[in-house]
């Protein structure tokens, strides 16, 4: 693996967290209803954490190949995607806008897993926990606005 590609990959994804550092949870999350699946607050940042390095790599092995161009957009698309959910959902509390982003970050996680994995094996085996993490995260996103309706109004 090209460890300069692997960096540059990783930045991007530190661009990412970025957002969690500065927009976190607050008061505002933590008064929410939320399902009793939710995974534990500590969990968060060691999945994430595990995820971008999982990502970088992935992208870095993907990036040296022949015919990657596309893979390599799908994989800024959800770049894009995962920066912009924090600040709407936890930033702006807008849930359903949120909700929106999700939406669009699954369907380029999973086209981005699909055209990797038909490159290189592994790198796409590399986007597999990511796209389960992104379905889990949806789905509670989805629960919070069903749990808290008087939260998730028509501006959001």
């Amino acid at each position: 693996m090209d460890l300069a590609l692997f960096a540059t990959f990783l930045v991007a994804c530190g661009a990412a967290a970025a957002t969690g550092a500065m927009f976190g949870p607050g008061e505002w999350y933590l008064s929410l209803k939320k399902p009793w699946w939710t995974p534990p607050g500590w969990l968060f940042p060691v999945a994430w954490t595990t995820l971008y390095i999982c990502m970088a790599a992935a992208a870095a092995r993907v990036a040296v190949l022949p015919g990657s161009g596309q893979a390599l957009a799908f994989w800024a698309v959800q770049i894009a995607f995962n920066t912009l959910w924090t600040p709407v959902f936890f930033g702006l509390h807008r849930m359903k806008a949120a909700m929106i982003v999700m939406v669009g970050l699954w369907l380029a996680v999973a086209a981005t897993l699909v055209s990797f994995a038909l490159l290189d094996g592994v790198a796409g085996l590399l986007m597999a926990p990511y796209l389960l993490w992104v379905t889990i995260a949806g789905t509670l996103n989805f629960t919070v606005i069903r749990l808290n309706p008087e939260m998730a109004g028509a501006s959001n």
